[in-house]
């Protein structure tokens, strides 16, 4: 049984490694969740939204938590009910697995917050955060 994205951890990269391409981007991007593009073949994009900007700020504070315990870190743009995520590996500048296993992992975050007004969207319940089109 291959094991989902969601349950691997991120490694370091140290660099000297190709980039992902074509396929393999295409193959894993259909693992991570809904609303996550590849953008010009080099970073995983999304955006959250929210009813405000403590809810916005909430899931922030809980991405960046995940990205400490994973050791791998996103760009995350904040603004009044809105948070865009970017994810890539700056060492190589361009995609990797671990790119792909934090965006899965940071779509898992909600499972473990039912009460959570912003979560509800994954689950299929409610109209949290709604992935948009890239602006």
């Amino acid at each position: 049984m291959t094991e989902r994205l969601a349950d691997k951890h991120c490694v370091p990269c140290q660099g000297g490694v190709p980039p992902l391409e074509g396929e393999k981007i295409q193959k894993l991007v259909t693992e991570v969740g809904q609303g996550w593009k590849v953008i010009d073949g080099h970073h995983l994009w999304k955006r959250f939204d929210f009813p405000d900007f403590v809810s916005a700020l909430d899931f922030v504070n809980r991405v960046g938590d995940l990205a400490e315990q994973e050791g791998h870190h996103p760009d995350i743009h904040l603004s009044w009910g809105r948070v865009d995520i970017e994810i890539w590996t700056h060492k190589i500048d361009g995609l990797t697995e671990s790119d792909f296993i934090l965006a899965a992992r940071i779509e898992r975050l909600c499972a473990r917050w039912p009460d959570c007004e912003f979560c509800s969207f994954t689950r299929g319940t409610g109209t949290g955060p709604a992935a948009a089109d890239r602006p």
